[in-house]
This record gives structure tokens, sequence and C-alpha cells, in this order.
């Protein structure tokens, strides 16, 4: 190893340690697999280089995922189609345009190909899920690390374990993800807070949908991240783009308030240059010092049992959930959005016909009284005579 750097160079110093360490790393991330050491592959995941190279995720990510082998229909082809999958084929005809970048045209319609059958298999197979546009983002990334065959239980696993909320019949499960963004950055930073209070957090809603598989274009920096977000509990995508926004909080400040739109621009486009060590770092800061349950505004209180950000917790727990354990937390929580959708429909009506009774009520006495002095107009002039001459 050392004829490969020039140790008399800072740099070359700098890259000789770096690779002593990936080599001392890779043999604990091969232990760790070997043993399934759930623990040990969280913190190999977590800490600097992640799992160093895609031989080794192709070992360990789905063992984070808890797999155990299963197989899944294999007449999946003969299964019902999938309301979304016109939207699928949409999507996958624009995949794999940045890496990988040296394959051949016939080569990215092969990938394309198994990447529509991948995707089409899941939603086949768990027909309660339901698509969103830059799924077929987090899936190429399972693809090429993983292969087709080898993909098809950790996509499974990860669409009802992990990214459940956002397959359900609308985006409104994406929520409650969003609105935790406001209260971690209010808990960290209330000044900073304040300053974007005006701009809602939907400029999030791209990268935590994704994974961050939408818009970081980078293969390896993409991988890397996977590693991060794979290891721990859903919630941890938010406190990334908290770490992000507080790292800019300089260039924020300098955008007026009176330019609402040029706030939002700017925070949902990611710095094109990420440190990803220092940004993974920070959010595991953030993390640790705001934990959901003690953000400020009760906003972990308001999240469903139901949702990913709570089912996701353990990550021991996680390993044991099973597919049906997600299609169920998935039906509950499509329910309590539907009730939930409906209440707010009967109020908004009931508020309504509230108004409208006022109104109603208001022009039934005018008419009643116009009825009643039209017929006894006399007798009211003469009472009306007889009150003055009383009072006068």
């Amino acid at each position: 190893m050392d004829e490969k750097y020039d140790r008399t160079t800072e740099e070359g110093r700098q890259e000789y340690g770096a690779a002593v360490l990936k080599e001392l790393k890779a043999e604990k991330i091969v232990q760790a697999c070997e043993k399934k050491d759930i623990e040990s592959l969280i913190h190999l995941a977590t800490s600097r280089y992640g799992l160093i190279e895609d031989g080794y995720r192709r070992r360990a990510w789905p063992i984070i995922l808890g797999c155990i082998g299963a197989i899944g229909a294999e007449d999946w082809q003969e299964l019902r189609r999938h309301h979304d999958e016109g939207q699928v084929k949409l999507d996958v005809d624009r995949a794999f345009v940045y890496y990988p970048d040296k394959d051949t045209e016939a080569a990215t319609k092969r990938r394309r190909d198994d990447l529509y059958d991948l995707i089409t298999r899941i939603l086949r197979e768990h027909p309660s899920l339901n698509y969103f546009q830059g799924y077929h983002d987090i899936v190429q990334l399972f693809l090429l690390i993983l292969g087709a065959e080898a993909a098809v239980e950790p996509v499974a696993r990860l669409s009802l374990l992990r990214t459940r909320d956002f397959m359900l019949p609308t985006l409104s499960g994406t929520t409650p993800h969003l609105n935790l963004l406001p209260s971690i950055l209010k808990a960290a930073d209330p000044e900073l807070q304040k300053h974007l209070a005006s701009t809602e957090p939907f400029f999030a809603l791209s990268a935590t949908l994704t994974m961050y598989a939408h818009d970081i274009e980078d293969f390896k920096d993409i991988t890397r991240l996977f590693d991060f977000l794979l290891a721990w509990e859903a919630s941890m995508a938010v406190y990334l783009y908290a770490a992000i926004i507080l790292s800019r909080k300089d260039e924020l400040f300098e955008i007026s308030l009176d330019e609402p739109e040029m706030l939002h621009f700017t925070l949902s486009k990611l710095p094109k240059t990420l440190d990803l060590e220092h940004i993974i770092e920070s959010a595991l800061t953030l993390f640790r010092a705001h934990p959901p349950e003690k953000l400020p505004d009760r906003a972990w209180k308001q999240i469903s049992s139901n949702s990913v950000l709570k089912t996701t917790r353990d990550a021991h727990a996680l390993q044991a959930q099973t597919l049906k354990d997600g299609e169920k937390w998935l039906d509950r929580q499509a329910t309590q959005i539907r009730r939930a959708q409906q209440l707010a429909v009967i109020r908004k009506q009931a508020w309504g016909m509230r108004r409208q009774g006022r109104y109603f009520g208001v022009a039934l006495v005018v008419g009643i009284l116009s009825l009643w002095f039209r017929q006894y107009g006399s007798a009211v002039a003469g009472f009306g005579s007889w009150l003055r001459s009383w009072f006068g």
C-alpha cells in the first residue's frame, strides 16, 4: 500500500491515512455482515466513508433492511396490473441520466427495462402501495447495487416499512415529515426559523421524498448517503435537511423577508458542493440535541402511530417487522387520512351552512314582518301612535 502514496506530502499522507482507515473498516463490515450484527452495521454505515464500496453495500444493505431471503411471487407478471404503471413507464424512461455515465444506449435500455419490471413487480405484489414520482430514483440505486433479482425483497421492505408514508393514496402522508422541519429549526436556531417562517417547508419535499436520490447527481455521494439514511430512522432525512439549512444560515439571512419566492427557491436547491461527512455529522448532532419526541409545538405528538416516523424508531424492532405489518399500518394510516379529510369537508360545509343560516334567519324574520305589517299595518300604525303618546 505504501508504494501507491507519496507520504512526503500532506496530500499523500492524508490519502494514505484514508486508505488505511478504509481497509480496517472493510474487515469490520465483513465481520458484521457474517454475524448479522445490526448495531455494528449501523455504526459502520454512519461513520466516515460509510460502507466504503458497492461490494460491501451488496451484503450490508439487505441485512440493515431486515431481509430474510424471502421470495416474492414467481408469476408476478400474471398478477393484476397496478393503476400507476403508466406513470411508472413515463418516469423510468427518464432514469439513469446521471449514472452510470459510461453505459451504451443499449445498456441503458436494458437497465430501464429491469427498473420498470422491478417497480411493477413491487406494486403488483403489494397493490395497496401507490407509486410516487421520484420512487424510481430510489429503486434505481438498489437495482445498480444489488441487481434485479436480489433487489426485490429489499425494495419491498423499504417501500412498506420505510417509505410507506409516501405511498399512500394521496401525498398527505408527506405533511408530518415536512412539518418536523420548522420545529427542528426552531429548537436549534429560533432566529433563523423566524426568518424562514413565511416559507412553507414544501421546499424540502423532493429531497426527503426520494431520500435525496432525485437531488444528488453523483453516484458515490448518493450511495454514501444511502448508507447513512438506511441505517437510521425515517426522521433522519428531515434532520439532514435541517442541517443543510443551518449550514447556509448566513446566505439565507442575506435574503430579505420581502422576497419569499427567492427564499423558497434557495431552500429548495441543495448546494452544488456538499461536504457529506460534515453534514451527516451535523445531522446526528442535531438529532441527539433535539430528538423528535422533544421538539417544540407538540410536533411529534401530532404524528400518527402508524407513520414510518414512529414505526422505524427502534432498529431491532424494525428488523422483526414484516411486510404484513407494513400493509397493516398503510391501511390504518390511509383510513385515518381519509377520515380526517372527510371531517374537514364536513366542518367546511357546516361552517358554510352556519353562515347561510344566519342570512336565512334574517331574511325569514324580514319576510314575516313584511307580511305582518302588510296585513296589520293600520293596527301597527295605531300601536305606534299609542307608544309615542305614552312615552311622549
